[in-house]
This record gives structure tokens, sequence and C-alpha cells, in this order.
């Protein structure tokens, strides 16, 4: 049974891909690293454009969708209600997209941009101020939860409404390359998914693991080394293991829950006993300054530093390019993952949903923890900046939340949540990679098949953290997701080309919700073809094949 649903090819050919690129960089790291960064300054800087255009462009289109036609359909069946409640929903979809990430950056962000503000302000002025406490919640704001919402559509189309039950990012394009999603091309497309997906896994881990092991050492005095940090990853990695074995309904929902939980406590909780007024007037004022700039923020590329006398930042290629390079490599598991949680709504819904629960939980984020440790940089209270060039992100990050009332009380829960954000992220990442290199997920993948991937994603981290090439490969993984920008317009296509289709054969609208019954779509174009085709001796063959991308 197991050798039948599984995509061997797929499958093994992920693998390999991880071992050519991994192995090179474990026999000659620092030649590895030098041409693995050389590749991605390449590609930053000549393409950084691209990246730019295709973020406002998915944005914009998604909106489009949301409000057309095509947004009206319904992912199941008629009298179908969604799979989980609203708040298991938005937790799940923003505890995938977020992670451990979200606690590093939104309390540590706004000082890199603080020291090395856009658009050549002087670092340290007043707007430098203003920018470092926006350009945040730009960067994980409405473009960030459209890159992950895009793959969403086809996938969630074809498994809920065209009844297909295949969860691939190869099966989303078939309407476009047809047949050809059946050979080495579909198999090409979802390996390269899986490989970003490995190698953003590692940006995470990256980010996560030290500032837990920071948090323990506050907690218990335990000294922060390899040791620590393979026993966090032992703990996160059974964490994950677990629910991803449980499943979608009992451990990842659960697990998101609690996690959701715990994060509105810490926010709540920094948000009343620390400066209040300063956060909410620091954090509208973000909001209208973002709302002003949005279109110069989404398309800022420094074009005459490069030339003359002026001195070229860096920032766009360092931040805001980096940034949508780390969404999309992300973006299909997140977008599959988005699908497979989002029955019973309608592509609207899930649309509007995704970007606004995810960009309301970002924006509460940056603007508590990260207007909470701005504010103690300008009052002098802890000189953050200070802390964070000479000692590292990790200590800046925990000597912040140390400041709280009841702060040992706090870094433990704040540790805890950081452990669950891991392990939420990567239980989902190992619940669609086993989705992924399965032929079919009738309901779940095989519960061998999430545990792989559960030790997998963790495995490849911890050999080249030892190594100390973990960097390496999170910037191999932003190089290796380049690819994807043409791919994420092949799901944009295939899920207009396949949806208008099916829209206008179909006949069974509703004011609001449009109901598509597939089987009876199919009988219909089965019919058309009949009619037109012409009188043949012998028997007809009259089967209509539903992979035909030109029907």
């Amino acid at each position: 049974m197991t050798n039948r649903v599984i995509d061997w090819p797929t499958f093994i050919g992920a693998l390999i891909l991880l071992l050519l690129v991994t192995v090179p960089l474990i026999i000659f790291p620092e030649e590895g690293k030098l041409y693995v960064d050389a590749a991605n300054t390449y590609v930053t800087t000549n393409f950084g454009v691209l990246y730019l255009l295709m973020g406002i462009a998915v944005f914009f289109f998604l909106v489009y969708v949301a409000f057309s036609e095509n947004g009206r359909v319904k992912l199941g069946e008629k009298e179908e209600r969604p799979e989980f409640n609203d708040f298991s929903w938005a937790g799940m979809l923003f505890c995938a997209g977020i992670g451990s990430s979200i606690l590093y950056w939104a309390t540590i962000e706004w000082a890199y941009y603080y020291q090395g503000p856009p658009f050549g302000i002087e670092p340290g002025s007043r707007q430098a101020i203003v920018w470092s406490s926006t350009y945040g919640i730009f960067h994980w704001g409405p473009i960030a939860w459209a890159i992950y919402t895009l793959p969403a559509l086809p996938m969630a189309y074809f498994y809920y409404v065209r009844k297909s039950p295949v969860l691939k990012v190869s099966e989303a394009t078939r309407p476009l390359i047809g047949k050809l999603a059946d050979g080495p091309l579909g198999t090409l497309i979802d390996v390269l998914f899986i490989f970003g997906l490995l190698g953003g896994a590692g940006t995470t881990l990256a980010l996560g693991t030290p500032m837990i092991a920071e948090g323990i050492n506050r907690l218990t005095g335990l000294e922060t080394n390899m040791i620590m940090n393979v026993g966090i990853l032992a703990g996160v990695t059974l964490i994950f293991g677990i629910s991803a074995y449980s499943g979608l309904r009992k451990g990842i929902k659960i697990l998101s829950d609690l996690n959701l939980f715990l994060a509105f406590f810490l926010l709540a909780f920094m948000y009343v006993l620390g400066p209040t007024r300063f956060i909410t007037e620091t954090t509208t004022n973000s909001i209208g300054v973002l709302l002003d700039n949005f279109f110069h923020m989404s398309t800022w590329t420094e074009p005459f530093n490069r030339l003359g006398p002026f001195t070229k930042s860096g920032f766009p290629e360092a931040w805001t390019v980096f940034y949508w390079a780390w969404w999309l490599v992300y973006a299909p598991f997140v977008g599959l993952f988005v699908a497979k949680i989002s029955r019973g709504r309608t592509i609207k819904q899930m649309i509007l949903g995704t970007i606004i629960y995810g960009t309301i939980g970002s924006l509460l984020f940056f603007g508590v923890m990260g207007n909470y440790g701005l504010h103690l940089q300008l009052t002098g209270q802890l000189d953050v900046i200070s802390i964070l060039n000479n000692e590292g992100a990790p200590v800046a990050i925990l000597d912040v939340i140390s400041t709280l009332p009841w702060a040992p009380f706090i870094i433990l829960i704040f540790t805890v949540l950081a452990i669950i954000f891991l392990a939420t992220t990567f239980d989902s990442s190992s619940y669609i990679l086993a989705s992924v290199v399965q032929k079919e997920v009738a309901d779940e993948p095989l519960r061998w098949n999430r545990l792989f991937w559960a030790f997998a994603l963790c495995l490849l981290p911890l050999t080249l953290m030892f190594l100390g090439g973990l960097d390496t490969l999170q910037t191999a993984s932003i190089v290796g997701g380049f690819p994807l920008i043409f791919i994420m317009i092949m799901l944009a296509w295939s899920f207009m080309k396949a949806s208008n289709r099916d829209i206008e054969v179909s006949d069974q609208y509703k004011p609001k919700v449009i109901n598509l019954n597939y089987k009876k779509i199919l009988e219909k174009l089965r019919r058309g073809k009949k009619k037109q085709e012409p009188p043949q001796k012998g028997p007809v063959d009259a089967h209509f094949e539903e992979d035909d991308p030109n029907r």
C-alpha cells in the first residue's frame, strides 16, 4: 500500500538535491559559503526589482480575485460549514506562517533600522525613529501574507472543488502544463518547493534556537552552548513529532490554540504594564506612515545611488528583497497548509482572512514588542542597540523582556511561547512535506511519512549547526527559491484558467456564494464534446480527460 501511495521520484529527488547542496558545504564549508554568498549577492542585486514587482503584483491580484466571481466559489459542498472556527483557523495559519521568528524580529528589528535607516536618512534621527517603528510592520504585513496566500488558491480549488486527492504544487499547475505535471517537470516543481522549505526551516531554527537557549540560561543559569542547542532541538522535535503524528485536528490544532492564548497573554501583559500610551500612539503613527508610503516602500530600489557621488546603502536588497524571497520560499508550504484547513470557506474568505488576520497578528507583535524596546532605548532605561551590537540579538531580546515586572515568570512564558511557535511551524511543515511526496491524500498523510519529515527537518539544520554552516544553508535556500517567482505566476494563471472555465460552464449561481458541482460540470463538458465531434464509423470513445489543459 505504501509503495503505491508514496511518490518516490519526488521523495528521492528532494533528498538527492539536499545532499548535493549540503555535502559539499560540509566538506568544503569556507569555499561553499563564498560561492553561496556570491550567488545570493548576484540574485538580489540583479533581480531584486523582480522580487519587488512580484510582491506588489501578487497583492493586487489577490484583491481582484477576492472581489470577483472567482472569490465567491465555495471550497467544499453546498451546505458545508467551515471545518475549523475562526479562532483556531486564524491561529493555525498564523503559527504556520510566522513561527518563533516573529518573537525575534518583533523585539529587535527596529534597532537595525534605527542604525541603518532607509532613504538616506541620518541614523538615530527623528525620521530614523519613525521609520524604525514602521518598516517591520511593512515587511511582515499585507504583501508578505499575500505571497503566502497565492499558492493556496489553486491548491484549495483542486482539492475541494475538483475533488483531486492530491496536495502538490505541481498538481495546482496542471491546467497550464497538462500531463507534464505527471512527468519530470512536475517532479522538479515539487522538489524545488521541498528544497526551499527545508532551507527556509533552517532560517527559523537559526533564529529561534539561540533565543530559546538564552531564555533557558536566564531561568536556570545553564551555559548556552552546543549541548543546550542540541537539547532544545531534541525537545522541539519531540513536541512537533508527537503533534505531527497526532494529525491536523488533534495535535496541530491544539498546539496552535495554546500558542495563540500565550501570545495574547504576553502582548496584553507588555501593553498594560508597559508604556501603554507610547505603544498606542507610535503604532497608530506607524500605520499612517505605512499607508502614506505603501507604494514607495514596495518599489524603492535606490536607482540613483549606483551612480555619481551618491552612497548606496543596500537597504532594499538587505531587507525588502530578502524578506520577499524568504516569504516566497515558504509560500507553497503555507499555501498548502492554508488550503488544507480552509474547507467550507469561500475563496474570498480564505484570501481576506489570511491577509487580514496575518497582518493584524504581525502588527500586534511589532506594535507592542517592538515599540516597548524602542521606548526603553529612547528613555535611556536600556541601551538596546549597544547590547545588540556587542553581545548579539538573543541577549538584547532577553534583556528587553527582563525589564518587565515579574521578569522570571514572563521570561518563562516567552521561552515556552518560542518553543511552541517553533514546534507549530515544524509540525505544519512536516505535515505538508508528507502530503507533497504522496500521490494522493484522502484525509491525512501516512503517519510514518509525517514522522520521517518531522525528523528530517531537524537533523539537517542540526548537522550544519555543528559545522557552523546554518547561515549558508538559509542563504542557499533563498537563491534556490528564485525559480519560485515563475512558479507563482504559473499558479495564478492555472487558478484563473480552471475557475473561469468551471464558472462559465456551471449554471449553479447563488446571490453570494457559487457552489460548483464539478461532476455536473464534467458531464456538461462531455456532452458538449460529443456534439462537436464529427460522425465516425465504429464506436466512439467519449471519455473526457479531466487533465486536458485545453478543456
